[in-house]
């Protein structure tokens, strides 16, 4: 199993890669945990949601469809509820540009550890309160998510 940890995202990740790259000013996370899983088995696990997160994802579609946010996926191509932006042979990419901020979360196996990491560029005021204001649930998801991985 493993306990999930904060660490950071090794250099490797194709976060780094990413058109826009990754700059001071972004916010990145990272939590690892050891894992032997497949790659596409532990992103799979991790992005089926319980009720609870669910609920705060209606709640939170619900709160930000006045302000013309992004509230509906239609990316066929996905895992679990995020697009899948790009991949590797150890990495999955996904993520969404929205009006307010573009994210980006890595799914990365690599020398036995399974890193789940964030990536965000706010790019308004508005951006920049919303992501202080999902924090404390981010966090608690990304955590609960790598531990079901």
């Amino acid at each position: 199993m493993g306990k999930v940890t904060a660490t950071s995202l090794p250099h490797s990740s194709l976060l780094f890669q990413q058109p826009a790259g990754v700059h001071g000013d972004d916010f990145v996370d990272c939590y690892a945990k050891p894992s032997s899983r497949p790659l596409e088995e532990a992103a799979a696990r991790a992005f089926k949601f319980p009720a609870w997160v669910s609920a705060l994802m209606r709640l939170r579609n619900l709160l930000v469809a006045p302000f013309g946010l992004n509230t509906e996926i239609t990316s066929p191509n996905r895992v679990g509820i995020f697009p899948l932006v790009t991949r590797s042979e150890d990495e999955l990419i996904l993520g969404i540009d929205d009006s307010h901020l573009d994210f980006r979360i890595s799914v990365l196996r690599q020398d036995g550890m399974l890193y789940f990491a964030t990536w965000v560029r706010t790019k308004n005021r508005f951006g920049r309160f919303y992501l202080r204001l999902i924090m404390p649930f981010h966090v608690l998801i990304v955590r609960n998510a790598l531990s079901r991985a």
